[in-house]
């Protein structure tokens, strides 16, 4: 395993959030993408399709991300599923064993699957409750060691 780094959810507010974290721990983001120009935002108001999609600040070594959740896309922020612990993988054979084994008793939310962004990719909610990610992406596997 590569990494665990936290996923943050904000209702709208994941851009203020992450400049506010930049100005404390400094550095550039990784990466910013927005809603606009993915699959469905064609359907996504104007203002939805500026929200952040993903972004990420490193962080010595680490890695805070986060996303801007939609209530256009029927979801919903409240306490306790504003975060996910992501797990970056070096390869998809560990991806699919980690995402086997932590949601044993669990809630497989979404599939491993190749993802239009280049990663191999799934979430699921573990028997404790515990929101995961994991991710492979060979883009990266060498940055988070």
């Amino acid at each position: 395993m590569i990494a665990i780094n936290p996923y943050l959810n904000f209702d709208g507010t994941t851009e203020e959030a992450f400049n506010f974290y930049k100005s404390i721990f400094g550095g550039d983001f990784a990466m910013i993408m927005r809603f606009d120009g993915m699959d469905g935002s064609e359907n996504m108001s104007d203002e939805d399709k500026q929200k952040i999609m993903h972004i990420a600040l490193p962080v010595k070594g680490n890695m805070i991300m986060g996303t801007d959740v939609l209530g256009s896309m029927g979801q919903q922020l409240t306490v306790g599923n504003n975060f996910h612990l992501t797990l970056g993988t070096e390869s998809k054979e560990e991806s699919d064993d980690l995402y086997t084994k932590l949601s044993a008793g669990g809630e497989k939310t979404l599939p491993m699957q190749d993802m239009f962004w280049g990663a191999y990719y799934g979430q699921l909610t573990d028997k404790f409750g515990i929101q995961w990610m994991i991710s492979y992406d060979p883009r990266f596997t060498t940055q988070h060691t």
